[in-house]
């Protein structure tokens, strides 16, 4: 118990865990990929595997950390989110509460998992009992809007993700609602950034296909380095929540790393918001309890 494992969903963009696997296969103790037995979407769709994606696996697997877990993830009566959550929540079983839970998307890429854990351990008191001291850990994400053709569109702040847990009782994809401690660690999220084609296709089958606002596919494509300073309000769901954009002219994502760095100050705030937040809701529930 108290190991590192991770997990990784495989779908449609398959192809990128080659580039999200690696960052964290030294750190990881063992590392999980679920995929659908019958190879759909959450929204119901087929996909394919292409042979030499497995075989990538088995020649890069050379500790033997990775293990498939193939399971039914798409129940027809549950929304994409629905079952996106469902999947999550099997994975983690999967894991085995008592070690850090930790799930990761294909177009997600540590920049530092070593870094990371590091900081995760930290903790490692919450897996003693994790049914009583829920807990979940945000790291923040590099949003990449967009490739051009000589360089990067990406969202000029860093955006809260979460990525671990001790206790799987996910509520909305990875968030569980539980307290949430926010961790100095960067993540490259490639998120939208696609081809059209591509694009078009995850915006069918993720999870948030239901709510996409109508005017985000028209603003992508019409977005380039040429004219992106004079738009703002990028997100595909709440617009706002992606005010601006900046331009790298290079293909070297990581060239943006030291344009994105975030505040001691910022992280103090936002933890202590966060433990101030669930101490005064548990002392609410314990005292309700108590007049029952």
């Amino acid at each position: 118990m108290k190991k590192i494992h991770v997990g990784f969903l495989l779908s449609y963009d398959y192809e990128k865990l080659k580039q999200s696997i690696p960052p964290v296969y030294d750190s990881a103790d063992k590392i999980f990929i679920a995929e659908d037995i019958n190879k759909k979407t959450w929204s119901g769709n087929e996909f394919e595997v292409d042979n030499s994606f497995y075989q990538w696996i088995k020649e890069f697997d050379i500790d033997n950390k990775i293990e498939f877990y193939r399971d039914n993830f798409y129940i027809p009566e549950l929304t994409a989110i629905e079952n996106d959550t469902r999947e999550r929540h099997l994975l983690s079983l999967k894991m085995g509460i008592g070690n850090w839970l930790i799930q990761i998307d294909a177009d997600e890429y540590f920049l530092d998992f070593r870094s990371f854990i590091s900081n995760l351990r930290k903790y490692d008191h919450y897996l003693d009992d994790p049914e009583k001291n829920k807990v979940q850990f945000a790291c923040f994400w590099l949003v990449i809007y967009k490739y051009t053709e000589k360089g990067i569109l990406y969202v000029n702040k860093p955006m809260k993700a979460v990525f671990a847990t001790n206790y799987p009782n996910y509520k909305c994809a990875r968030r569980t609602g539980e307290r949430v401690i926010y961790l100095d660690n960067l993540v490259l999220h490639e998120s939208i950034a696609r081809t059209e084609e591509q694009l078009r296709y995850k915006l069918k089958n993720w999870g948030h296909n239901n709510d996409v606002n109508k005017g985000f596919l028209k603003k992508w494509i019409m977005i380039d380095e040429t004219n992106y300073d004079q738009f703002e309000d990028f997100y595909y769901i709440n617009p706002k929540r992606w005010k601006k954009l900046n331009y790298l002219p290079t293909k070297k994502i990581m060239d943006a790393e030291l344009k994105l760095k975030i505040s001691r100050t910022y992280l103090m705030k936002k933890n202590f918001g966060q433990w101030f937040k669930h101490f005064i809701n548990n002392r609410f529930i314990l005292k309700f309890d108590y007049k029952l």
